[in-house]
């Protein structure tokens, strides 16, 4: 065979080894586009689109390659006015996020990510993550999730880091993998995206470290693969509905890891158009993430030229609101029974509208008896949390949280998007993870 002809064939086997070209993708047809509607609906005409849940829309946007204007800038200049407004108060998390989103698809907005250092501020708030982790029985300040996401943007946009550090971090074992005994599906799957990220500046060179970091990160994609796996449910879901669209990402990178017959993507993919028809997805940023797994696309692909210019393009975004009209037959107003349980209970029966959820319940009972039923709330991508009931603060470094309950049932839904119905018994219950 001629050298002419060789080395085309020699080029096609060194792009086939790059690590890049590892992924199983499965990902929505043209002809099912129509059903992304809803989750396009929530993510650019709810109210809650605001600080990183803008973040969150942006970044989706630009990655499955929506190029309208109209939608895209309003939410950069959100995005750029909140880091302004906050400044050093971001978390690890959210600046990671604001940093993914401006720096996607090497758009004119990746110049305020240097302008403003966010990387520098990125470094400093991991670093604190990790000493707080020393001083505080390995606690982060915030969670593993959070790290993760840090870590990927830092590996992304080319940032320091130590990869024997992460290394070290990321280990599976890792008590912050785990949330009640449970492997959490979400926090593995961005340790993975985070992992995939590093081990690939490694064996491209652009990072420089010994051969037992490398390994080590490698056994640690394995291992976590495996335990997002075992996570699978019969109808194909990872973990929950919410918690898919991250580990079907995870598994997209990782499929030199596990084999072909461990996961019927499509399965997957199936469950999840479902979900979304049966509106499953009420919170932008949740609508956002799996959006861009449904294209196909990771937040690996954020450094990539390519990515704005494919996928949904100038694809037609639905301009109504999601239909939230009360069905005729239901009951204008519907009661339940709420509890708070710290070291004793403390209950009432509320009356609020139907389609209430689990917040308006609670500041309906506060109105009661601010004592007794008063809280406070903060807001975070995936919408409010509660920071403190009767005084008393969720702790990071003691692993103590405010657990929301339906009949006995730890929920997988925040308090500002579970719609409560009659009769149900709500309790807010001071727990440790």
């Amino acid at each position: 065979m001629g050298q002419s002809h060789l080395l085309p064939i020699l080029g096609l086997l060194f792009f086939s080894l790059i690590p890049n070209q590892l992924c199983k993708i499965c990902e929505v047809s043209e002809e099912n586009y129509f059903r992304l509607h809803p989750l396009l609906s929530i993510m650019t005409n709810s109210k809650y689109t605001t600080g990183t849940q803008s973040a969150d829309v942006l970044l989706s946007l630009r990655l499955v390659g929506i190029q309208n204007q109209t939608l895209i800038q309003p939410l950069s200049q959100q995005v750029k006015k909140y880091v302004g407004r906050k400044g050093s108060n971001l978390s690890s998390g959210q600046l990671a996020l604001i940093t993914l989103a401006l720096g996607a698809c090497r758009t004119a907005d990746e110049i305020f990510i240097y302008e403003n250092h966010l990387l520098g501020h990125l470094e400093n708030k991991l670093q604190a993550e990790i000493e707080n982790m020393k001083a505080h029985d390995g606690s982060p300040l915030t969670n593993y999730y959070q790290l993760g996401l840090g870590v990927l943007a830092l590996c992304l946009f080319r940032g320091q880091y130590s990869t024997s550090q992460v290394a070290e971090l990321f280990a599976p074992e890792n008590k912050n993998y785990y949330f009640h005994g449970q492997f959490t599906v979400d926090t593995g799957a961005m340790a993975v995206l985070a992992l995939t990220c590093v081990k690939r500046g490694l064996i491209n060179g652009q990072t420089k470290t010994d051969k037992k970091d490398l390994r080590s990160i490698d056994d640690h994609i394995q291992s976590l693969v495996k335990k997002i796996l075992s996570e699978k449910k019969e109808n194909g879901l990872i973990g929950n509905t919410f918690s898919t669209g991250t580990a079907m990402q995870a598994l997209f990178v990782s499929s030199d890891h596990y084999k072909e017959s461990e996961w019927n993507c499509q399965q997957t993919l199936d469950t999840i158009l479902k979900e979304i028809s049966q509106g499953a997805f009420t919170l932008p940023a949740a609508a956002a993430q799996v959006l861009t797994t449904l294209m196909g696309k990771t937040y690996l692909d954020v450094d990539k030229d390519f990515s704005c210019a494919s996928g949904l393009g100038n694809f037609n975004i639905p301009s109504h609101e999601p239909d939230t009209t009360t069905p005729p037959n239901s009951p204008t107003n519907i009661s339940v029974h709420y509890s708070v349980k710290i070291s004793e209970i403390y209950s009432t029966t509320i009356t609020v509208p139907s389609g209430s959820v689990f917040l308006d319940v609670m500041e309906e009972a506060r109105k009661k008896n601010e004592t007794v039923f008063g809280f406070t709330v903060e807001q975070s991508s995936w919408g409010p949390y509660i920071t403190s009931v009767q005084g008393l603060k969720a702790n990071n470094n003691d692993r103590t949280y405010w657990e929301l309950l339906s009949n006995g049932r730890s929920l997988s839904q925040g308090v500002g998007n579970y719609v409560v119905h009659n009769g149900e018994g709500l309790e807010v219950r001071w727990s440790k993870y």
